[in-house]
């Protein structure tokens, strides 16, 4: 009998091949990866899709073998780089250090504080409507501003300090620079140090800093050392505000542990940020977070889509989109948890559903596809299959994807 050649085999079989060649067990390839026996084994049934840039990266560097043999005859990802003009322009403004070398001069007046945290505010705006390329365009201005307002009125000048700093991580994470990011977060933990609802809040972009980067057992064990120290003494005295913090935090956490494949714990603080957010409601922002029950229902389908659970995402979503909440969050939210539910429905195999979700997202934030790498790498796999609607296949040529 002729033995069909590695490069012929699904992906998934092709990690098991190469695992059986370097003499790993299941559990010793886990380990080496930071994730489960099971997270290993659903992938290489092929239940689970290895769908994500840096995830590929890391199974062939345990596997000491290049990225393009491990995924052979498989749709490769679009390539992700983070040496894009925006990264660059704000890893140019994150490296001045004007302040600390005592050279904060130039002609621009140094602005007050409340005025800072206007202009602030108008960034977090511009970043929740998924205007990337315009937060681009305000942060390099608005970090040497509010550097400078901190330097002179440090109390008054702290919240838009750490503020700036955290839509700087997002904005990071979400152009596919989790390393540039974590210097921004970085700074927003340490201007933050003794505040603790401002910890809370910057520690919500630590967890997508550390998720992002690929450090998911840190970022669980920080999530909710942050979570339980926001958290109210009693639960039901606690105010809007913490909870939505301590709510969000454990969803960070949740879904670090779905990047592990805990699916019991992830279970767990689900329901533990559920309640919590039945306190809160939905139509809230508190900290940015838009924190409430949908959240945590959209928080369920992209631990779902970590899990390989494609069938369960799908039914969350489909449910959570009915509810009233979800056209109350802002276009970035709904655009981004848009992108998790067409990776359920290619896990579900319904390539047809993942073509119109990611339309949709389109139309709601054209930033997640076009910008945002997570969004281009899933075009580019979704264009490959023969329903794609024309209107993909039309941008995903127009992006340079597919």
């Amino acid at each position: 009998m002729t033995s069909i050649p590695p490069e012929a085999l699904p992906v998934g079989r092709r990690v098991a091949y190469w695992r059986g060649r370097r003499k790993l067990s299941q559990q010793m390839f886990a380990d080496r990866l930071g994730k489960s026996k099971s997270w290993v084994d659903k992938v290489e049934r092929g239940v689970r899709s290895l769908d994500k840039v840096s995830t590929i990266q890391e199974v062939a560097t345990v596997l000491r073998i290049d990225t393009a043999v491990l995924l052979g005859r498989d749709v490769q990802p679009a390539e992700v780089t983070e040496r894009t003009a925006e990264v660059e322009r704000i890893r140019a403004a994150l490296s001045r250090y004007e302040i600390p070398l005592g050279r904060p001069g130039g002609s621009r007046p140094v602005l007050p504080a409340v005025q800072m945290a206007r202009q602030v505010a108008h960034a977090w705006t511009t970043f929740q409507h998924a205007r990337y390329t315009h937060v681009v365009d305000l942060l390099p201005e608005l970090l040497a501003d509010v550097e400078r307002a901190h330097d002179t009125d440090p109390v008054a000048g702290r919240v838009p300090l750490v503020e700036a700093y955290r839509i700087t991580a997002s904005l990071l994470v979400k152009l596919g620079a989790p390393n540039l990011a974590w210097l921004a977060v970085d700074r927003a933990m340490i201007a933050a140090t003794g505040d603790r609802v401002l910890v809370a809040a910057a520690a919500v972009q630590l967890g997508q800093v550390l998720r992002a980067s690929g450090q998911v057992r840190v970022a669980k064990s920080a999530m909710l050392a942050a979570a339980y120290r926001i958290a109210p003494p009693v639960i039901e005295f606690g105010l809007p505000p913490e909870l939505s913090l301590c709510g969000t935090l454990l969803l960070q956490a949740a879904l670090a542990a779905a990047r592990h494949g805990d699916d019991a714990v992830v279970a767990e603080l689900l329901d533990e940020a559920a309640a919590l957010a039945a306190r809160v409601g939905d139509g809230h922002d508190h900290h940015r977070t838009g924190f409430g029950p949908t959240a945590v229902e959209l928080a369920r389908v992209a631990a779902a889509v970590e899990l390989g659970d494609g069938g369960d995402a799908v039914a969350w979503h489909e449910k959570a989109t009915t509810r009233d909440g979800w056209r109350w969050l802002p276009a970035e939210h709904r655009a981004a948890h848009l992108i998790d539910a067409a990776r359920a429905y290619l896990q579900a195999d319904d390539p047809i559903s993942a073509g119109r979700i990611l339309m949709e997202a389109d139309r709601v934030a054209p930033a997640e596809i076009r910008h945002r790498p997570a969004g281009r790498d899933l075009l580019a796999q979704v264009v490959r299959d023969p329903t794609a609607p024309t209107a993909l296949i039309h941008l995903a040529a127009t992006l340079g994807v597919g």
